[in-house]
C-alpha cells in the first residue's frame, strides 16, 4: 500500500512538471497556447460570417458567385493591428485573398515555398481540408525582406471551396 502511495504520488507531482515544461518550451520556441487560441477563433468567427453570406446565396437572396466576392470582401476588410490579416486560398491553391498583397489575389500559388523549401500553401491546404490545424512555417513581414517564423491556423470553408487562415509571428515580443 505504502509503494502504491509512493509511486502515485511520484505520478502526481511528474505530471505538472512535465506539462509545465511542455507549455514552457512551447512559449520559448514562440508558440503560445493562448495565441493558439485567437487565431483559431478569428478563422472560426471568420468561418460563420462566411456562413451567413453563403446562406443569403441558399435563399436566393444572391447568386453564389455574388456571395463569394461578398465573402472574399468581408476578409480582406477583417484585417486587424498592422500585421493582422485573413488570406483564403481555392482547394486548387488559387488565391482569393492574401490580405496586404492583393497582386497575388488570382495566382496560382501551390509552388510557394519558404526558404527551408517547404511548400507552405500546400500544407494549409492538406491541413484545412483535414478538419482544419495549425501549420508552422517562414513568411516574411509586411513589406520587409526577412523570413520569420510563423504560425497558423487554417480550416476549409467547404461551400466555397475555400481554405481560410489567419496567423502569428513567432518572434513577436511578449507571446
Amino acid at each position: 500500500m505504502k509503494k502504491t502511495a509512493t509511486v502515485l504520488m511520484a505520478i502526481l507531482l511528474t505530471v505538472p512538471v512535465f506539462f509545465g515544461t511542455l507549455h514552457a518550451e512551447k512559449v520559448q520556441n514562440g508558440q503560445s497556447p493562448s495565441r493558439d487560441l485567437v487565431v483559431k477563433s478569428q478563422v472560426e468567427t471568420a468561418l460563420s460570417m462566411l456562413q451567413a453570406i453563403y446562406q443569403k446565396s441558399r435563399s436566393g437572396e444572391m447568386s453564389l458567385e455574388q456571395a463569394k466576392k461578398l465573402g472574399a470582401d468581408l476578409l480582406r476588410d477583417l484585417d486587424y493591428g498592422n500585421e493582422g490579416y485573413f488570406w483564403a486560398d481555392t482547394v486548387d491553391g488559387v488565391n482569393v485573398v492574401l490580405g496586404w498583397k492583393r497582386e497575388l489575389e488570382g495566382t496560382r500559388r501551390l509552388d510557394h515555398r519558404d526558404p527551408n523549401g517547404m511548400y507552405y500553401v500546400r500544407h494549409f491546404l492538406s491541413t484545412g481540408k483535414s478538419g482544419g490545424g495549425y501549420v508552422n512555417y517562414l513568411f516574411h513581414r509586411i513589406d520587409q525582406k526577412p523570413w520569420v517564423r510563423k504560425r497558423a491556423y487554417v480550416k476549409l470553408f467547404e461551400p466555397f471551396g475555400w481554405v481560410i487562415g489567419n496567423g502569428y509571428y513567432l518572434d513577436d515580443k511578449g507571446v
